[in-house]
């Protein structure tokens, strides 16, 4: 915290690059390389000049002052705007680096941003999905997060909380004050209900909206020849897998990404699960298996032609519980009358997409809203969730109120650990470490 740090902050080769600067020493350490005076300059001024080795020019840039406490990270920072390419910004990184600053780790600014109390863990996170937003959903989430979404929907259970340790704790210390309210069971049981609810409601309401932001293992299941590599090439409009009337030409995973909607489905056609005519193809359909273990939604494809076989049962009865939607292929040949039936060769396949649609319509509606933003939230909100379903049972075998105290305390601080206010280093370290050079 003590050393000034930098790096290339854009990515490289592109028309405009910038070098960030923090710390200490950051308006120091850029003037040394300047070809103007920016010791004195005010904080959110922009200074035209030429980065300079020496006598010679490097480049021109344009150098932005951010004075502490108000800059990104909450230290002294320079930011230095000049031409891409990357010999230009590798050469000006290095002299920054050789004038007294060291390379940043990755995620180190916000990092330092988050030690500072310029934003809390989950603000920080919310930074990296920003960047690595894909689409308007997560582009979305992120903003809500960077606003402090995630802390203002902790905060009414964390204060419930706090009140009830405190009353708690009241009790024992002054059990001799006739006007100090005396917590009872009675009182303490239908309060923790309630907070049990609200977590239970806010987890589910997060797991819905994660799984549609990192976009659902969508697995195309189904016995040899019923058009499930015609039904991957619909989805994605192109044709990336073989499709032929021969039975098991699909021997391995064939993978995709399609977009329905606000929606993320990363596709696996799977090898037709049967018995195996050689080696080549068993491996094929253990592959296949595999990724019905790790599936969020099993599309199983059945002959309409056909009807339901012996093997097709199979499939059902392998996938029942699951995330499933069966669909009926080939209604161009035959009528599939009541049954979600589709037609892959001619791409005639709206029906599945609007089922599709239907199932996560919550997800989605979730994803935009501010709610918990990945598994550690989770985790930690589950964690807390969990304390509390021993606070209950306790209160429900009759166990004094001043025993549960402990399972009362951990559950305020994993809800606190979301936001980082409960951190420690190591979490930290392995937060940080998913970021970008520059971030």
């Amino acid at each position: 915290m003590n050393e000034t740090i930098a790096a290339i902050a854009t990515a490289q080769g592109g028309a405009l690059s910038v070098i960030r600067v923090s710390g200490e020493e950051a308006i120091t350490c850029v003037n040394r390389i300047f070809s103007k005076d920016l010791l004195n300059a005010p904080g959110y001024s922009l200074h035209y000049g030429e980065i300079r080795e020496g006598d010679e020019p490097v480049d021109e840039v344009l150098v932005s002052v951010f004075r502490a406490p108000r800059s990104y990270t909450g230290e002294n920072m320079v930011e230095i705007s000049g031409h891409g390419g990357v010999f230009v910004t590798r050469k000006v990184l290095s002299l920054v680096l050789g004038a007294g600053a060291r390379m940043a780790r990755r995620g180190e600014f916000t990092e330092r941003a988050f030690l500072n109390g310029k934003m809390d863990l989950s603000q920080a996170e919310s930074v990296n999905d920003l960047v690595k937003a894909g689409d308007e959903v997560n582009a979305k989430s992120a903003v809500h997060g960077l606003k402090g979404s995630v802390k203002k929907l902790l905060e009414p259970l964390v204060d419930s909380l706090s009140q009830i340790v405190a009353m708690i704790e009241v009790n024992i210390d002054y059990p001799e004050y006739d006007d100090v309210h005396q917590l009872t069971e009675e009182e303490l049981l239908p309060r923790v209900n309630d907070w049990i609810a609200e977590t239970d409601t806010l987890i589910k309401k997060a797991q819905a909206a994660v799984n549609v932001r990192s976009g659902l293992n969508t697995v195309i299941l189904g016995r040899p020849n019923v058009g499930k590599s015609s039904l991957l090439n619909a989805l994605i409009e192109e044709d990336k897998a073989i499709v032929t009337d021969i039975a098991g030409t699909t021997r391995d995973l064939v993978e995709g990404t399609v977009h329905i909607d606000d929606l993320t489905l990363n596709l696996i056609d799977t090898a037709g699960i049967h018995e195996a005519g050689d080696s080549i193809e068993q491996i094929g359909i253990e592959k296949s298996i595999k990724a019905l273990e790790n599936a969020d939604l099993v599309i199983v494809v059945i002959d309409g032609t056909a009807g339901i076989t012996e093997e097709d049962q199979k499939l059902l009865d392998r996938t029942a519980g699951m995330s499933r939607i069966v669909v009926y292929n080939k209604n161009d040949q035959t009528e599939i009358p009541g049954e979600l039936s589709i037609s892959a060769l001619n791409h005639d396949i709206e029906p599945l997409l609007d089922r599709i649609r239907a199932m996560y319509a919550d997800g989605i509606l979730a994803a935009k809203e501010e709610t918990l933003n990945n598994e550690r939230q989770i985790g930690l909100a589950l964690q807390a969730k969990g304390y509390m379903e021993a606070v209950k049972a306790s209160l429900e075998a009759g166990d004094e109120i001043d025993l549960v105290t402990v399972d009362l305390q951990n559950a305020w601080y994993a809800l606190k650990e979301i936001t980082g206010e409960a951190g420690r280093e190591d979490l930290l370290d392995e937060i940080f470490s998913r970021f970008c050079l520059g971030k």
